[in-house]
């Protein structure tokens, strides 16, 4: 078992042995230059994050065994921190199965059949921003979201000379409103994990901040921005009719979608809970098709496949299984390893200990991790990145302080993964400008949704409102 790190006045702080007593000055120069070296790969060479952290684990590797500490040793530190959060591997192989599930059941599909309705000519922004978010929940992810409602929406926008800049703010706002509160997205599955809590209990924490930032963005959208003159909704009438046609859409095909919402509220084990929305899934989906077993073992493996001209709608629909997961293990893998030698060879530790005496209370540990999970994705452009990094070195803190650990990856979310889609050189948003053909300084003003949830995160933490103690 790995020794507990202790400050001077002996109180324990990390589960990890600090195999460097690193003075403070070395700690900082070793961070600067790995997340510079970190942000020149993902940005400049625009390396995905897996190669990114392989190589920054290599490097730190190599600093620890100029140093005369042995491989095993650095290694078992890797193993400690990842062997501490090994749940969310786990988590993510069920998201993905029951992702097919709710698509093969049409689920998501009758969830978005019946989304497309809440399209208003009067309040076209406001129906952009709506139908993103319901979207977004419904399919975890705002990258896919923005690539094909949001799409559509710039189209409509085009079509009737609305504003092209507001209309993308729109959307990412919904987008990434859904990437939040959606048990099926990645970012929501790590920001849970990395500081060990109950997926839908962190979703029903976050609320406190998504809600009201919710609203306060459907304000916006609704009654400040000018309204378009909408005449020609044929974009999302193609969406219904595709959908329609494609023999998913069925009223009760949102019977699995209630179990999963009845289970989160009961606040059952997301993995049991998903679990049983799966089995209803299946069940379900027999009511209206018939596959066989080896079309069932490949979709949930692979994801689900719709067959047919559907090329709007397919790839809302296309998606999830088992595969589709393998992306967010192993950067959740490698950057959980990566956490774990930073504290092993001492250099988080000896950072923290330098700003220990300013981490006196709620307001000023909810900043410092705003403000970190803000810097990686600033400087690095990686909203994973921003999750792990700043998760995995705040977490002692909060417990030193008391603060449940659901504060803590709410504050991440609030503060990393609705802030990426706003810098111009991170992954989501070169991601969004290029899909939507409009820059992310231009929609930057507008995505109400991602500043006001930083905001009110903030404002929590200064005033204690909606913190929880262990």
């Amino acid at each position: 078992m790995p020794a507990v790190f202790t400050h001077a006045n002996g109180d324990a702080v990390f589960a990890f042995k600090s195999l460097i007593e690193m003075p403070r000055k070395e700690a900082a120069l070793v961070a600067a230059v790995l997340v510079a070296a970190m942000g020149y790969t993902i940005i400049a060479l625009e390396w995905l994050p897996h190669m990114t952290i392989i190589a920054a684990i290599t490097a730190l590797l190599a600093y620890g065994l100029s140093r005369g500490l042995k491989y095993e040793d650095m290694q078992q530190g890797m193993i400690a921190a990842l062997s501490r959060s090994m749940g969310a591997v786990y988590l993510f192989f069920f998201i993905g199965l029951m992702v097919s599930a709710l698509m093969m059941s049409g689920s998501i599909p009758t969830l978005m059949y019946y989304g497309f309705n809440l399209i208003s000519p009067e309040y076209f922004y406001l129906s952009a921003f709506v139908l993103s978010s319901l979207i977004g929940v419904s399919i975890g992810s705002s990258l896919t979201t923005c690539a094909t409602v949001g799409v559509a929406f710039i189209g409509m926008g085009e079509a009737f000379h609305a504003n092209l800049a507001m209309t993308a703010g729109a959307v990412v706002s919904g987008a990434f409103f859904g990437d939040k509160m959606s048990p099926l997205s990645d970012t929501t599955g790590i920001a849970a994990s990395i500081v060990g809590i109950d997926l839908f209990e962190h979703i029903r924490n976050m609320a406190y901040t998504t809600v009201p930032a919710w609203l306060l963005t459907a304000l916006a959208t609704g009654w400040l921005l000018p309204a378009a003159a909408a005449h020609d909704l044929n974009s999302t009438a193609v969406f219904r009719e595709q959908l329609q046609a494609s023999g998913l859409v069925h009223a009760y095909s949102l019977i699995p979608f209630a179990v999963l919402v009845v289970l989160a509220v009961r606040r059952v084990n997301a993995v049991v809970a998903m679990l049983a929305t799966i089995l209803s899934a299946v069940a379900v989906t027999y009511l209206h098709s018939s596959p066989n077993l080896a079309t069932l073992g490949s979709w949930f493996y692979g994801g689900f496949k719709l067959e047919g001209g559907f090329e709007h709608i397919g790839r809302l629909v296309s998606r999830g299984g088992l595969e589709s997961m393998f992306f967010t293990q192993a950067i959740v893998i490698l950057g959980l390893s990566l956490g774990g030698l930073l504290f092993t060879l001492g250099i988080i530790p000896s950072l923290l200990d330098g700003v220990r005496h300013l981490l006196t209370s709620a307001g000023r540990a909810t900043a410092c991790v705003a403000a970190t999970a803000i810097g990686v994705n600033v400087l690095i452009g990686e909203q994973y990145l921003s999750i792990l990094l700043a998760g995995e070195t705040f977490k002692p803190v909060y417990d030193k302080l008391g603060l449940h650990p659901r504060n803590l990856s709410r504050t991440l979310e609030d503060a990393g993964t609705v802030i990426n889609p706003l810098v111009p050189w991170s992954v989501c948003g070169v991601f969004i400008a290029k899909t939507l053909g409009v820059a992310v300084l231009d929609y930057l003003p507008y995505a109400f949704f991602c500043y006001l949830s930083l905001l009110l995160t903030l404002v929590f933490g200064w005033t204690g409102v909606t913190l929880s103690r262990k």
